[in-house]
């Protein structure tokens, strides 16, 4: 096993206060699939049976130009890894990954944050579901002990849907007293598919203890609708750090393959029109490879922030959005109150 050095307590600050605009790296399931991952296959499960794949991930986003990278840890909780039989296996999974990814940061010939990706149980909670409250935050807190164990520099909760999640997944980052970035997916008529609106992710976790470092959107329907997502959330707390982290284009099935249509120019483009919307942690999600992450490393290097845009500018660069923005949704069934007539 490696040695664990101690590190700062917040060293994705750290790194932000000196370089303004970070870059995250791409996606994990993409990559692993093309490695050899197959369908419903886990991947964490690749961070003791292959770990070699994972640290060439790993080392190729860092060398196209990542600031931050994710451990490969997604589905790390015992309730997504019961589904492969390694329930008991929780804290050596999330260690490895951890570890794995604090070797390539630490190689680097300059820093790089190493975040702890968790996403959700897969479970709802009561009252839709069986899922308590305090056994999601015991969940959250198992797989975070073997994520700092292993080395992380931040908790990096993402692909979040439901507020009562996120507050357990957070919960559980200030137990085991550790930094947090909150992150969730916008993919449902502009809102998160338990309807939450982007503008009202900083009030769900405001009450907290010890609020993040920062929140933002990830994954979701493409870049155009992220991007809108993040001018909301940019617009109700301007002096938040806004992540946005969009999948590279639209998937598209042809046979047995999902391909995304984004190329390394659109991904350029949004990174830079991500950096205008308020955002300064920008990476990419579903899709995105080290070609397209070394395009944005380039774009964000040489941008110079511009005015606002607007969702008609985001669409015309990147393309259509494929959802209505949340306020649009939101003012809908009132324009059609407001426009019916009495028989």
């Amino acid at each position: 096993m490696l040695t664990v050095v101690a590190r700062q307590s917040d060293a994705l600050t750290t790194l932000l206060d000196r370089k303004g605009v970070l870059l995250a790296d791409g996606a994990t399931g993409t990559n692993l699939f093309a490695m050899g991952l197959t369908s419903g296959e886990a991947p964490e499960l690749w961070n003791e049976d292959r770990p070699d794949n994972v640290r060439k991930l790993h080392r190729d986003f860092v060398e196209a130009g990542a600031d931050i990278i994710l451990t490969n840890s997604f589905g790390g909780t015992r309730h997504r890894l019961k589904l492969h039989g390694a329930d008991s296996r929780v804290h050596a999974l999330n260690r490895r990954a951890a570890e794995i990814a604090r070797e390539i940061a630490d190689a680097a010939a300059r820093e790089v944050v190493v975040a702890g990706s968790v996403g959700p149980t897969g479970e709802l909670l009561v009252p839709l579901g069986a899922l308590t409250y305090d056994a999601a935050v015991a969940a959250f807190v198992e797989q975070m002990e073997g994520l700092k164990a292993g080395g992380v520099d931040v908790i990096w909760i993402e692909t979040m849907s439901a507020p009562e999640e996120m507050q357990a997944a957070a919960e559980a980052a200030i137990k085991v007293a550790m930094p947090y970035v909150v992150t969730a997916s916008f993919d449902t008529a502009g809102k998160t598919m338990m309807g939450l609106a982007p503008a009202a992710l900083h009030s769900v976790l405001a009450g907290l203890p010890r609020t993040p470092v920062a929140v933002g959107a990830n994954c979701g329907v493409g870049a155009s609708d992220l991007l809108a997502s993040v001018l909301d959330m940019s617009a109700a707390e301007p002096a938040a750090i806004v992540v946005a982290k969009a999948n590279c284009g639209i998937p598209v099935v042809r046979g047995d393959a999902v391909e995304y249509t984004g190329t390394p120019q659109t991904m350029s483009d949004y990174a830079c029109l991500a950096i205008d919307a308020g955002a300064r942690i920008i990476g990419g999600c579903c899709g995105t490879s080290c070609e397209h992450l070394a395009a944005m490393r380039r774009a964000i290097d040489g941008h110079s922030r511009r005015p606002r845009p607007d969702v008609a500018l985001i669409a015309a660069t990147v393309g259509p959005m494929v959802n209505k923005t949340s306020a649009e949704n939101d003012e809908a069934p009132r324009r059609e109150r407001r426009g019916r007539r009495r028989a």
